[in-house]
C-alpha cells in the first residue's frame, strides 16, 4: 500500500486574471486526514477539482495512490470519492434510489448495489426516510446521503469539500462523528473547511491556504504552538471601562465586540499584569477566561486576518472553473 495516498507538487492553476493555485504541494499519509483550511476564495476547491480530475491543471503534478489526475483521469475516479459543498443528490429520487443510481453508475453488480444501499441508508442513520425523495430531506440528511453516496463502491480515498457548511451545530457534529468512523476503518480524507473547530476536531495535520498558497502545514498543536501566545478574553461591564482598558492595552493586539474584549498577550505572565493594571484602574471585569491560541489565533498570525466562514460557502474562485475533463465515469457525484 501506498504510505501517501494524495500527493501535489507545484500546482499552478489560472483563471482569466485569477490566480487560483499558486504552486501547491501537499501530500495526505494513507489512513489520515488532512485539513485544508481557509476562507473563501484561498483555493481549496480549485484544489480539489484538479486532485479529483474535473479540472485540469496549468503546472504541477498530482497523484491519488500513485495515479496521475492526468494521465490517468479514469483510474483516479475508481479509487475516490467525492462529497461537495452542496449535496449532489436527486430530489425526485427517494433516498435508496440515490443510492442505487451511483451503484449502477460505478457498475456493481445488482445484488451488491441493492445490499450496499441498505447498509450505507442504515449507517448514515436514514432507514426511516429511505423511501421519502430526497426533496423532502433536511439539509443535514441531505449531507448523510452525499456523503453516503460518494462511499457506494467503498473508495479508499474520500475528497470532502466542505461537507458540513449550512448545517446546524447538532448536524455539524453528526457529520464529523461519521467521518471519524470512515477514517477509523482505514479511509484516507482530504477535507477542506472554513470552520476552525472542523479542522481541529477531525484533521491530522492542517494546510493553512491563502490566496492559493499553502502559508502553514503541521499538525493543529504543532501549529497553535508556533505562535506562542496566551489569550485573555474580558467582559466589562460598559463602554466606559471598555474605553479606559483599550487606553492601557496599546501595546498588544486587541479584538473588540460590544463590551467583550481577546487580548492576545506574548507570554502567561503578561496576563497577570494587565489584570493589574486594570485593577489600579479600578476596572473590574464582568467575566474573563485565559486560555492557549486556537486556530483562528494561527490563521490571523499568519495572514493578517481570520478565517470567516461565511454563508452559504464556497471557493470564489470556482466561478470560473470549467470541468474540462468528463465526469460521468467513475466512483464519485
Amino acid at each position: 500500500m501506498e504510505r501517501i495516498a494524495v500527493e501535489a507538487e507545484g500546482l499552478r492553476k489560472r483563471f482569466g486574471d485569477v490566480d487560483a493555485l499558486v504552486g501547491v504541494d501537499l501530500q495526505v499519509e494513507t489512513g489520515s486526514v488532512l485539513g485544508l483550511l481557509g476562507p473563501n476564495g484561498a483555493g481549496k476547491t480549485t484544489t480539489v477539482r484538479v486532485l479529483t480530475t474535473a479540472t485540469l491543471p496549468d503546472e504541477g503534478v498530482a497523484r491519488v495512490l500513485g495515479l496521475d489526475v492526468v494521465r490517468q483521469p479514469n483510474e483516479v475516479r475508481r479509487v475516490i470519492g467525492l462529497a461537495g459543498q452542496y449535496a449532489a443528490v436527486d430530489d425526485n429520487l427517494t433516498g435508496r434510489e440515490n443510492l442505487r443510481m451511483i451503484g449502477r453508475l460505478t457498475h456493481l453488480a445488482p445484488s451488491v448495489v441493492r445490499r450496499r444501499a441498505d447498509e450505507l441508508i442504515e449507517r448514515f442513520g436514514l432507514t426511516e426516510a429511505a423511501s421519502r425523495t430526497a426533496r423532502t430531506y433536511s439539509g443535514g440528511m441531505r449531507r448523510r446521503l452525499d456523503l453516503a453516496a460518494a462511499l457506494v463502491d467503498r473508495p479508499p480515498v474520500l475528497f470532502l469539500d466542505e461537507p458540513t457548511t449550512g448545517l446546524d451545530p447538532r448536524s455539524r457534529r453528526e457529520l464529523w462523528s461519521l467521518i471519524g468512523e470512515l477514517v477509523d476503518e482505514g479511509a484516507t480524507v482530504l477535507l477542506t473547511t472554513q470552520y476552525l473547530e472542523e479542522a481541529d476536531q477531525l484533521a491530522d495535520r492542517v494546510a493553512v491556504v491563502d490566496e492559493g498558497r499553502i502559508i502553514a502545514e503541521g499538525t493543529p498543536a504543532q501549529l497553535k504552538a508556533g505562535i506562542g501566545r496566551t489569550v485573555l478574553e474580558l467582559e466589562l461591564t460598559d463602554e466606559w471601562a471598555c474605553g479606559r482598558a483599550l487606553a492601557m492595552l496599546d501595546r498588544h493586539p486587541v479584538r473588540r465586540r460590544g463590551t467583550e474584549l481577546e487580548i492576545t498577550l506574548d507570554t502567561p505572565r503578561a496576563v497577570i499584569e494587565v489584570l493589574g493594571g486594570l485593577d489600579a484602574r479600578g476596572i473590574e471585569p464582568e467575566r474573563l477566561a485565559v486560555r492557549g491560541p486556537s486556530l483562528d489565533d494561527v490563521f490571523l498570525s499568519l495572514t493578517g486576518h481570520r478565517a470567516t466562514a461565511d454563508e452559504p460557502g464556497g471557493d470564489e474562485s470556482a466561478d470560473h472553473e470549467i470541468a474540462e475533463t468528463p465526469i460521468a465515469e467513475g466512483a464519485f457525484v
